[in-house]
């Protein structure tokens, strides 16, 4: 009877403890060759698993549980636990993200990156855009830059009314505030516009240009200092899910995600700008913005670059101590690479 109950108790030990391990689902919209996917989203489960010596592990749904916009969403409802995105698919809803896609803020994702997750944990945070979820993670991609079939590129209104294809939101607006005619479309349709004649040339970091397969479409392209934009990302999980793992494991996942992970993207984004501009080599003829454009191009945005500011600053945050802070975080990072 000894033996029975202890081996009782020992199947009863041994099922609460596979109880308690706990499998997170991770929503995902991108090809799995995808960088975002390939270089973080599954490193990221790697380390959450390793971290936690496996008791909480991650398996990243094989197809998309719908458009890109939704995601975020998906993560707040628990129709997925851990989610990504671009924050500005959900146009209006994310008022914070103006400061990580300002113009000309550095040649580095990785201290951009590393600069906005430490500007957003000490001033952003508070505005409560992410209310509902825990947030793994906020980064930025590679500095956005110029390309066009054709055109001057050392002239400083050289894309006045050429038509560019850009991913909607901030990078629209900027678009036209340097004197382009904007075309809306997802990235998977970029080869199309260029190709039929749609669009002039497009706005992308150089990873993207690669990626998608437009470089035998383009021939001029023009690297800003700075960039010209940014585009912001988001890696986060659902509140309630986050609240059932123990203090111990929330500890451990937190040793691999915020800075940390910031930093893993905005490498990943280093690299891949890396290659893509090396691809581009006797294709495409990219020559630096001169001091002219920047000049042009820093007063023509300076309106932009206002509304923005004042929209960070409608959700209670301090705006311009943030944009300080992010800027000073940002040379920090760059200077110590």
């Amino acid at each position: 009877m000894k033996h029975l109950l202890a081996a009782t108790a020992l199947g009863l030990s041994m099922a609460s403890a596979a109880a308690a391990d706990t499998v997170l689902t991770v929503a995902n919209w991108l090809p799995p060759s995808h960088p975002l996917v390939s270089q973080v989203v599954v490193p990221m489960t790697e380390q959450i698993a390793e971290a936690t010596d496996g008791s909480v592990t991650a398996n990243i749904l094989p197809a998309p549980l719908g458009p890109p916009p939704a995601h975020f969403d998906f993560a707040v409802n628990g129709v997925a636990d851990i989610t990504f995105g671009v924050q500005g698919y959900s146009a209006g809803r994310f008022k914070t993200t103006n400061l990580g896609e300002l113009p000309f803020l550095g040649d580095s994702a990785e201290a951009t990156s590393v600069a906005y997750w430490r500007t957003w944990e000490q001033y952003l945070k508070p505005a409560g855009e992410y209310d509902g979820v825990k947030v793994l993670a906020v980064f930025t991609h590679g500095p956005g830059e110029i390309f066009v079939k054709e055109g001057d590129a050392s002239n400083p209104d050289f894309l006045e009314g050429k038509k560019l294809r850009v991913g909607g939101g901030f990078v629209h607006e900027i678009a036209t505030g340097l004197g382009a005619v904007p075309v809306e479309g997802p990235s998977s349709k970029a080869y199309e516009l260029l190709s039929q004649g749609v669009a002039d040339g497009i706005l992308f970091p150089y990873e993207s240009v690669d990626f998608f397969g437009l470089i035998p479409q383009l021939n001029v392209g023009v690297s800003v200092p700075g960039g010209l934009y940014n585009t912001s990302f988001f890696i986060v999980m659902n509140q309630a899910k986050w609240d059932s793992l123990t203090p111990e494991q929330q500890e451990q996942i937190d040793s691999v995600t915020g800075e940390a992970l910031a930093r893993m993207a905005g490498q990943m984004w280093d690299r891949v700008d890396a290659k893509g501009l090396e691809n581009m080599e006797g294709k495409i003829e990219v020559t630096p913005a001169t001091e002219e454009q920047m000049t042009a191009w820093t007063a023509m945005l300076e309106p932009l670059v206002a509304e923005k500011m004042e929209e960070v600053a409608s959700t209670g945050v301090d705006a311009e101590a943030a944009y300080d802070f992010f800027k000073a975080e940002i040379a920090k990072e760059m200077a110590a690479e």
